[in-house]
């Protein structure tokens, strides 16, 4: 397993391998990756599927707000660089531009916006900030990632924005979060359409439940429902589904038989029948909960 060293690099942290060889980065063109939410779930597993995928990358840059987690590459594969950056700070993501500037001849080759947040319940009760931090990854950072990596992108670059099934309708007691999913999906498949001259595609992908601490983590105090729980699928396929449709160009990428049903059940029947059934659901499982406790 390789090893890694820090090296302090104000205002973030760059983890590499030991003697590792430096880029000159005034004369050799960097193909690289940027991925936020590489150290959990999702972002994580793309983390370690993209090198597979892009043999030719130079570097993964990783972005997160914690150290831990991070996964381990092929001694052959590329650098991991890793940023510790809070994307909903300005004076981060900011950090963040000034990094890539300082790169003469940097191509972005993938751009994975993986972060993400949500908390599930009522959303009078739900604590504000955790309400407004919602919104702030899912929405506000992601969109600056992707202004910020655009002029770094070239004909053939792709990206892969996190979205959810939870786009599909609105969720009573998941409201803000999956409000925020909707707006990644008309966000993506809009700037699909305004990229496509230029060669750049644009996936939102959209999972169902997926077994990553994330599930367990939105629902602090309330028990996962069956369904949900049942429903829930390993991050790796979800991962490796995703990078697949993003290479073909596809603006959707939507793992597993149920969500396909349920993404095309609702283009046929009204939200509305969606979020009625998914509130009836959550609250039926709160109810069992309270009983057992």
């Amino acid at each position: 397993m390789p090893t890694r060293t820090i090296e302090k690099r104000k205002p973030y942290e760059t983890y590499t391998r030991k003697n590792e060889p430096v880029l000159d980065k005034e004369v050799i063109d960097i193909n690289i990756a940027v991925i936020t939410g590489a150290t959990s779930g999702l972002g994580r597993e793309f983390c370690r599927l993209s090198a597979k995928h892009y043999p030719k990358l130079d570097e993964i840059w990783c972005i997160g707000r914690r150290v831990s987690g991070l996964p381990d590459l092929s001694p052959s594969g590329p650098k991991l660089r890793f940023f510790l950056l809070d994307l909903s700070k300005e004076r981060d993501l900011e950090l963040f531009r000034q990094s890539l500037e300082e790169q003469k001849k940097l191509h972005i080759k993938l751009l994975i916006n993986g972060a993400g947040t949500g908390k599930y319940g009522a959303f009078e009760t739900t604590e504000l900030f955790a309400l407004t931090d919602t919104v702030r990854i899912n929405c506000e950072a992601l969109t600056a990632l992707t202004r910020i990596c655009l002029p770094h992108m070239k004909p053939k670059s792709r990206i892969i924005q996190m979205c959810s099934g939870a786009a599909f309708f609105p969720q009573p007691d998941f409201a803000v979060y999956a409000a925020s999913k909707a707006y990644v999906l008309a966000f993506s498949r809009a700037l699909a359409l305004e990229l496509k001259e230029r060669g750049i595609s644009v996936t939102a992908v959209c999972p169902g439940p997926v077994d990553t601490p994330f599930l367990s983590r939105s629902r602090k105090g309330v028990k996962v429902p069956a369904y949900k729980k049942n429903a829930a699928v390993r991050p790796a396929p979800v991962a490796e589904k995703a990078l697949r449709d993003a290479a073909l160009g596809k603006e959707l990428s939507i793992y597993g038989v149920p969500m396909n049903f349920l993404y095309f059940g609702c283009q046929i029947l009204p939200t509305e029948f969606f979020a009625r059934m998914t509130c009836y659901l959550n609250r039926k499982g709160d109810v069992n909960t309270n009983e057992k406790n």
